[in-house]
C-alpha cells in the first residue's frame, strides 16, 4: 500500500496500464512535456517516449477524431481533454462517432477510447473550467461513463476503463486531485470490483444519499453530522453513471425508504431527475416520502467567489435528509 493523491493514483494508473499493453497510448494538450495541467501524465513522455505520449495541437475534435482512428487500427488511445468545459468542440465526434461505431458495424469495430475529463468545480476557477457535463453521456447511448471519488478508485477504475472495449467517459473531480489516501497499486484489476459496480460508502437505516465524484466527501461529512442527531444515513457512491448499479441503489432505498440524490451539476433534466425516476419506478411502495434532489443551481457557473452557493454543501444536504425525515426544515416554514 502506498500514500498517494488521486492525481498520483491515476498518473500509476496511466503507467500500470502503459507497462502492460503496448497498444495504450495517451494524447492530449500539453499532456507530454508538461505532464499536462493537473501533472497527471508527468514522466510517462520519458518512459514510455513521444509515439506514446503525444502533444496534440489545441483541437478537440481533432484529438477525439484521431483516437477514433487509432482504435480502428487495434490501439487503445486515452484522451485527455484539458478541462470539463473544452470537452464541447469534441462533442460530435463522442456522440456520432465514438458511441456509435461499435452498434453501426454491428460488432465488428470496438471503440476502446478512454475519454478522461478533469471535472467539475470547487477549486476556483471560471466558466468553462468549472463544468459538471456528465449528463449529456449519460443520455447517449453507446457510452460508459464513469466518476471516481477517491485515489484507490482513480488507479483501478482508470485501469479497467482502458482494458474496456467500450469507450469510457471518466470523470475525474479537480477539487480532489490532491486528496491522499491508501493505494495497492500492485493489486491485479481483474480482482477489483467491477467498474460498474457502486459502493456503498458508508452503511445506515434511515436515508439513502445517492452520489458521486467530489460530492461524495460532502455527503459522507453530512452523514457525520447527521449521526449527532440520532439519523442514520446510507452514502452510496455510485462510481458509474452509465449502466448505473440499479441493484445496490435499490437494495439500499427498500432498506431505508428515503432517498436525497445530489451532484454539482444543474438539476434540470440531470443524472438526480433520471436517479429518481428509475427508483421511483423500481421502488415505490418502498418509498416513505417523495426523493429529493440538492444540486448546483439552473445558471451557467459562476465567478470564483460566488460558487460556494453553487456547489451543494453541508447544510444543503442536512437540509433534504430534514425534508424526507418530515423535520422542520428551509421550505417548511418552521425554524430549523
Amino acid at each position: 500500500m502506498a500514500q498517494l493523491t488521486m492525481g498520483k493514483a491515476l498518473g500509476a494508473g496511466l503507467r500500470g496500464a502503459m507497462a502492460r499493453d503496448d497498444r495504450v497510448l495517451v494524447m492530449g494538450e500539453d499532456i507530454g512535456k508538461l505532464g499536462g495541467v493537473f501533472r497527471i501524465t508527468d514522466g510517462l513522455l520519458d518512459e514510455f517516449g513521444p509515439q506514446r505520449v503525444i502533444d496534440t495541437p489545441l483541437a478537440e475534435s481533432g484529438i477525439v477524431g484521431t483516437a477514433v482512428g487509432l482504435a480502428y487500427r487495434g490501439f487503445r488511445p486515452v484522451v485527455e481533454i484539458q478541462f470539463d468545459g473544452f470537452v464541447y468542440p469534441a462533442f460530435d465526434q463522442i456522440v456520432c462517432q465514438v458511441a456509435k461505431l461499435h452498434y453501426r458495424t454491428r460488432g465488428r469495430v470496438t471503440m476502446p477510447i478512454t475519454i478522461r475529463i478533469p471535472w467539475a468545480g470547487g477549486v476556483g476557477a471560471a466558466e468553462h473550467h468549472s463544468e459538471s457535463p456528465e449528463a449529456y453521456f449519460v443520455h447517449t447511448a453507446g457510452l460508459r461513463v464513469v466518476a471516481v471519488s477517491n485515489p484507490q478508485d482513480a488507479h483501478t477504475v482508470l485501469q479497467q476503463a482502458i482494458a474496456c472495449d467500450d469507450p469510457v467517459v471518466f470523470f475525474e473531480p479537480k477539487r480532489l486531485y490532491h486528496t491522499k489516501g491508501e493505494v495497492d497499486t500492485d493489486a491485479d484489476i481483474a480482482d477489483a470490483p467491477p467498474m460498474g459496480l457502486a459502493r456503498v460508502a458508508r452503511e445506515g437505516t434511515d436515508v439513502t444519499l445517492l452520489t458521486y465524484g467530489a460530492q461524495v466527501v460532502t455527503a459522507l461529512d453530512a452523514a457525520t453530522a447527521a449521526e449527532d442527531e440520532g439519523v442514520s444515513i446510507e452514502v452510496i457512491d455510485l462510481r458509474s453513471l452509465s449502466p448505473v448499479d440499479y441493484r445496490t441503489v435499490t437494495a439500499s432505498v427498500r432498506k431505508t425508504g428515503r432517498v436525497v440524490v445530489t451532484h454539482e451539476a444543474a438539476g434540470e433534466a440531470g443524472v438526480g431527475a433520471e436517479l429518481i425516476a428509475s427508483v421511483t419506478e423500481q421502488c415505490f411502495h418502498h418509498l416513505e416520502t417523495a426523493p429529493v434532489r440538492v444540486t448546483g443551481h439552473d445558471i451557467p457557473y459562476p465567478p470564483a467567489k460566488l460558487e460556494r452557493h453553487h456547489v451543494p454543501d453541508l447544510d444543503r444536504l442536512l437540509d433534504a435528509v430534514d425534508r424526507v425525515l418530515d423535520r422542520p426544515h428551509s421550505l417548511s416554514g418552521v425554524n430549523p
